[in-house]
């Protein structure tokens, strides 16, 4: 079984968990608008490559969202970071 070291609880199974994709910043304009056309490739396409990702996670029974930076070469936890390292300000 694929445990993931919560840094709330300790080592969990992977199971309890709900992986919601990358971390990444979304392409709004300084007027609050996005061309149809950039928000589709926004939503569905994505690099795919391998590499080191920030994703985010849901962990179920705490209720708790956690930003982990991993590996998807190596499928490995690399570290948990802070949501406000990855916090981005929307345009005014």
């Amino acid at each position: 079984m694929k445990l993931f070291d919560c840094p709330v609880i300790g080592r969990r199974p992977i199971s309890e968990f709900d992986y919601f994709g990358e971390v990444r910043r979304p392409p709004v304009q300084a007027d609050g608008s996005v061309a149809p056309d950039v928000w589709s490739d926004f939503v569905f396409n994505r690099a795919g490559a391998p590499g080191v990702l920030r994703e985010w996670w849901y962990h179920r029974p705490t209720g708790r969202w956690y930003v982990m930076e991993r590996d998807t070469l190596k499928d490995e936890v690399l570290r948990f970071i802070d949501i406000q390292e990855v916090r981005y300000e929307l345009p005014a």
